[in-house]
Formats: C-alpha cells, structure tokens, sequence
C-alpha cells in the first residue's frame, strides 16, 4: 500500500521509510569505509548481497548517502543530489550549466561568493546582470525565495516564463522554502538548490548541500561531476542528515506555523513613539519583513500561491535605530544570538555583522520549535530593555 500523499504537508511515512532497508539494523550505522568489497560475477555464495547498492569507492556513493538521496528524491518530487556544503552544491551548479551571464539580485553573500570565485576561474569572466534586467540566451537566472534575509517571497512563474523565453536556465534557492512550504520545479525551476545545512539538517550540527533537478539522467551527470570534484558529503555528515531527515514533518511545519505567528504578531508593534502594542513599545520597530505579510503585488503574485504548506520560518525585522539593532541579540533569552538558521533552537543575528552589505538596522530571526508564547515573551521583554536604555540615556544626557 503506497504512502498516502496529503497536499500541503509532508509524508511522516515516506521520511522513515523511504529508503530501502538494509539489513537488520533499524538505525543504520555510519559508514566509515572508503572502498568496498568485490566479488565473482558466479557468486555462488551469494555475497553480494551484502552491497545490495553496488558501492565501489565512497567518493561515488556509500550506504548512508545512497538511503538519504533516495529520501531526498521522493519528498523533493525530484531527482536530487547531495554536496559537502551548500556552497559546494551551489558551485556545482555553475560547472553543471556553464552560464554565460547570471541574473541574479540580492540574496545569501555567500552564493556570490561562489559566482565571483567560478567567474574568476572564466578566462573571460562570467557577467552578472540584475533579475530585472532583459535575458538573453546562455542565461541562467539564479532566484532566491525566500529571500535571505528578509524572507520575502518572488515569484517563481514570472521568473521561469522570462528565462524560458530566450531559452535560459532558471535555478531556484529554495534554502528558506524547504518542503513542504514550496516546490519550485512545479513553477517551473529547472533546479533547485538548498543549503541542506539549514532546514533539512534541522539541528545546527551538520554541512549539506542539494541539488535538485527533474531528470535521472541530468542527475547522473552531476553525479559524474562531483565524482571527480570531490565535494561529496562525508560519512558522519550523511548519517547525521539522515537522522534529520526523519523528523523534518514534524519540524517545518511547527517553525512555519510559529514564524508566522511572530512575524504578524510584530507587524502590529510597528507603531509611532508612546504608544503600545502588547507590552511592546512604540517607536522601537520600524518594519517587519516575512512573506506573510506581503500582500498582492502589481503583477497579482501573492506568496500564498506559491508557498503551499506555509510560510518561512526565517524572517527580519528592522528597528528604528542602530544602537537597538546591536543591542536587542544580546536582550534575549531563548533566542541564541548566532549566524545561521533552521536549526530546532532560534537564532537571532544583526545580519551586518555576517553581511557588511546589509542595513545595520536589520535583525534576522531564525524561529525554532519553542513555545511561541515562550518566545513572545522573550521578545516583547526584550524590546521593552532596549527601549528603556535608551530612554534612560537620552535623559542622562539631559
């Protein structure tokens, strides 16, 4: 009997049972063996067996990363690929699809990093045009929704409909928009890439990246690609994603459901200067930026359409002055003040600090699978201390 398939959510069933058993361990073992055993094409004794997966050397595959991409494809509605890191997933890219230009706006330093460090090794260079700009053939647009660190939605369609047109690539970083909050290949991303560091590691304690595309044999050529790169994952990091992997429908959903909850919640406080909003003072927030709240845009995209199973569980709030924006991290008690996000813990990070580009104003929110209310209170205490400081200073100064 198949796994039933409910909209919206992921399978609990298929992320426990996904993969083919191997053997008779319930928890697999981590495999630390580089090379494998060979045996006779008459194997009388049925050894093989043993090796139901046909490994030869674990720079190709090894059990515990064959289990996890077998998972990876069905709840990716993919044929995915793992990498050593985000960063190495995201160069693979560029290898794979040899761009002539890429269109690409704002978003993670690091993928750019990865585009300057490929284009640096073009004899020519590689031109980097803004999404908006007009396409022309050999693109590749590179999408991020949601986009870090705002964690507002773009609209995939348009996108995937203005690449197709001139016969482009579109690659979609789906990092803040795991499953089942969205699935770009069904708005037409050819690719999609996610640092699996984030949301599909889910516990801070792991390096992965993701490729996913909607062939098995686009898929095998990337295969061959890592092969002799080398950047596959390794044993531990495997194993510890496959644990993670488990638990990822009952994770997501709950971090979705209560960043959504705070980010809306917040919303409300953006308010001027003496007055209130739930024990949050007014004049301390200035925005609050999540998909939710964005609305209907010109074009009539809403981010509802797209993000099926919930909105982002990263999301950014601007403060109205600096001197908050460094010192609200350090005000809170449960929200660890951090770089990263989409571990089970939240996390809390002035993204300058990380980003130098990034307005000094802007504080990014990881939200983890606390008790939202746990995590209100924790806010709303903390916004009152730094609203107090500097209330207290100014009169000081007086």
């Amino acid at each position: 009997m198949p796994p039933r398939d409910i909209p919206g959510q992921l399978s609990g069933t298929l992320l426990i049972h996904g993969d083919s058993p191997l053997g008779a361990e319930v928890a697999p073992s981590i495999s630390v063996t580089t090379t494998f055993r060979k045996f006779p094409d008459d194997d009388t004794a049925g050894l093989a067996s043993a090796n139901p997966y046909g490994h030869i050397y674990s720079r190709y595959s090894q059990n515990v990363s064959s289990k996890v991409e077998e998972v990876l494809n069905k709840v990716n509605k993919g044929h995915s690929i793992t990498y050593a890191s985000g960063l190495a997933a995201a160069f693979s890219a560029l290898v794979h699809y040899k761009p002539k230009r890429i269109a690409i706006s704002g978003g993670y330093m690091g993928c750019h990093g990865a585009i300057g460090v490929y284009s640096r090794g073009r004899s020519e260079g590689i031109p980097t045009i803004d999404l908006d700009d007009d396409f022309q053939e050999g693109d590749l647009c590179w999408l991020e929704t949601p986009l870090n660190p705002t964690g507002e939605a773009r609209d995939i369609k348009y996108y995937a409909n203005k690449i197709h047109t001139v016969g482009g690539i579109l690659l979609v970083d789906s990092t803040f928009g795991p499953p089942p909050l969205q699935y770009p290949l069904d708005f037409g991303a050819d690719c999609v890439f996610h640092s699996g560091t984030k949301y599909f590691g889910g516990h801070s304690d792991l390096l992965c990246g993701i490729l996913i595309v909607k062939t098995a044999e686009e898929r095998k050529q990337m295969w061959h690609n890592r092969a002799f790169m080398g950047n596959m994952m390794g044993s531990l990091e495997a194993w510890l994603l496959l644990r993670s992997l488990r638990t990822m429908h009952l994770r997501i959903p709950r971090q979705s459901a209560s960043a959504t909850e705070l980010a809306q919640w917040l919303g409300k406080a953006v308010i001027p200067e003496g007055q209130e909003f739930d024990g949050i003072p007014g004049g301390v927030l200035a925005k609050v930026c999540h998909s939710s709240l964005q609305g209907t845009d010109e074009r009539g995209f809403n981010p509802a359409s797209q993000m099926k199973g919930g909105y982002n569980a990263t999301f950014s709030i601007l403060l109205s002055e600096q001197e908050y924006a460094e010192a609200l991290p350090f005000k809170l008690e449960y929200f660890v003040p951090a770089t990263s996000l989409g571990g089970v813990e939240s996390l809390v990070e002035q993204r300058i600090r990380a980003d130098p580009k990034e307005n000094p104003l802007l504080v990014r929110l990881s939200i983890g699978v606390e008790e939202v209310e746990d995590l209100k209170d924790d806010l709303r205490k903390a916004l009152q201390t730094v609203a107090n400081k500097s209330v207290s200073e100014r009169e000081v100064g007086k």
